[in-house]
């Protein structure tokens, strides 16, 4: 919603873009997609160019990505006090898995190594950083490039076919930081990461970049990685390991975030109780 009230255009490509990455990072080829359009009053000029230019965003990213739209509805008049809602296209996507695996978002084994697949960028527009942070919803949603997503979707979505990747996980709402917390919590594990970008450290953690995924794997099966990322065309990086009972992640010498991984769960988990102190 707030990627599409920046940029309606980019909030749609990303809207089917991001379906499809959770789709392939399960093992799963992303085959076809329903959706739901909430948007404000149409009859106001404003509201059907966000429609109009949102509509055309997805439909590029279907294109790009081979999948065709099979059903959806449209909701307009969504407004308050004649105040309109976000215009939010909300995307199911449809895959099809060949063989069941055990590839989910969470960290299995200590002494797996996490790889980056795509490549990180500062990118805080549009941000849970900069609305929870900074309490601002400002600045252009981050770049989608059709090729580059398309490229780490195929090498993703082959690398698990070859039954190497543990987990895969990709980054969205929250960045990198809140992708690796997620892998670490629903694995009820550790990590450790050492990162060497040179983004400033809140870009780095948070910064929500899109067309990447995070996935670990046994350490004698990086050679084989980085051979399907190189038939692709898409960057890997190993940024770190399993391990442990904390999340650290270091740049350089400097410690970003050191917590226990007990700690992250209760957050994660018990969030509505500890807001509302019922606990």
């Amino acid at each position: 919603g707030i990627y599409c009230y920046l940029d309606p255009y980019v909030g749609g490509m990303i809207a089917v873009c991001e379906a499809a990455r959770n789709v392939v990072c399960t093992g799963a080829e992303p085959i076809a997609l329903t959706n739901c359009l909430n948007f404000g009053n149409p009859e106001k000029p404003e509201i059907m160019w966000q429609f109009k230019r949102a509509v055309e965003g997805m439909a590029d990213a279907c294109n790009a990505l081979d999948i065709p739209i099979i059903s959806g509805n449209v909701s307009f008049y969504n407004e308050t006090n004649g105040v309109a809602v976000y215009p939010t296209p909300v995307v199911g996507m449809l895959g099809l898995i060949e063989k069941i695996n055990n590839c989910k978002m969470d960290f299995k084994d200590k002494g797996d190594i996490i790889v980056l697949i795509g490549e990180n960028k500062d990118e805080l527009g549009g941000s849970e950083y900069l609305k929870i942070v900074h309490d601002k919803v400002a600045g252009k949603p981050p770049v989608l490039d059709l090729n580059a997503e398309r490229s780490v979707q195929q090498a993703c979505l082959e690398a698990i076919r070859t039954g190497i990747i543990k987990s895969a996980h990709d980054t969205s709402e929250g960045g990198l930081a809140v992708a690796i917390t997620e892998s670490c919590i629903t694995g009820d594990i550790g990590a450790m990461l050492s990162l060497v970008d040179d983004l400033r450290p809140e870009a780095l953690l948070f910064s929500e970049t899109q067309s990447r995924i995070i996935v670990s794997i046994a350490p004698e099966n990086l050679f084989k990685l980085e051979e399907i990322a190189v038939k692709h065309r898409t960057p890997v990086e190993v940024i770190g390991k399993v391990g442990g009972k904390s999340l650290i992640i270091n740049k350089g010498k400097k410690s970003l975030i050191n917590l226990p991984v007990s700690k992250l769960s209760d957050i994660y988990y018990n969030s509505i109780e500890n807001i509302m102190e019922v606990r």
